[in-house]
């Protein structure tokens, strides 16, 4: 079923985004794995989300935090001291996606996505034999579907169990740094998936 464009609107303009966080892991639904420390310290960041448009609603205007030597996974985003959403970084959309046990095969109509592309499954229970929130690596991969390795060029992973409604697949890009710098969150788009 796909939602009109009015309905996901009025979804995405319920919610208040006041601050956006960095994570050097997944931040589950608490905020956690948020990057500390450094010199200058690292801070979350206020930030202004444009009213939603088109079903998208998107971030005003880039943001850069101050890290210490990290890999920055995740974003969070607050709405005052309350932990609301979380996104992986790199700014991909998220996709719908289903998957069949029977063949640990994922079926995602044309995701764009190649063997050893990073991948996350977020915002509820993945298919049995992920974790929500890892980084996997694609395999095995054609024009719809895929199968889910735990390294690159690793073996498939057996895919037990169906997801829940409402988790989705996304591109996860990991950026690793060796000595204190700047980390942007230069888009940052929240949607409804179809």
């Amino acid at each position: 079923m796909t939602l009109p464009v009015a309905t996901k609107n009025n979804m995405l303009g319920g919610q208040t985004f006041t601050h956006a966080s960095a994570h050097t892991d997944f931040p589950g639904s608490t905020g956690a794995n948020e990057v500390t420390g450094g010199s200058p310290a690292y801070a979350q960041k206020a930030i202004t989300i444009n009213a939603a448009s088109g079903g998208i609603r998107a971030l005003n205007a880039a943001v850069a935090f101050d890290v210490p030597a990290c890999t920055v996974k995740w974003f969070g985003f607050w709405n005052g001291p309350t932990f609301v959403a979380a996104a992986p970084n790199g700014g991909a959309t998220p996709k719908n996606f289903m998957s069949i046990a029977s063949t640990d095969v994922v079926y995602s109509a044309g995701h764009g996505w190649s063997d050893t592309q990073k991948i996350t499954f977020y915002n509820g229970t993945p298919p049995g034999g992920l974790t929500e929130g890892a980084t996997y690596f694609v395999r095995d991969a054609t024009t719809d579907t895929f199968k889910v390795a735990a390294t690159s060029g690793g073996a498939a992973i057996d895919l037990t169990s169906a997801p829940s409604f409402g988790c989705v697949v996304c591109a996860i890009t990991e950026n690793v740094y060796a000595s204190q710098d700047t980390h942007t969150l230069s888009s940052a788009s929240f949607v409804v998936p179809d």
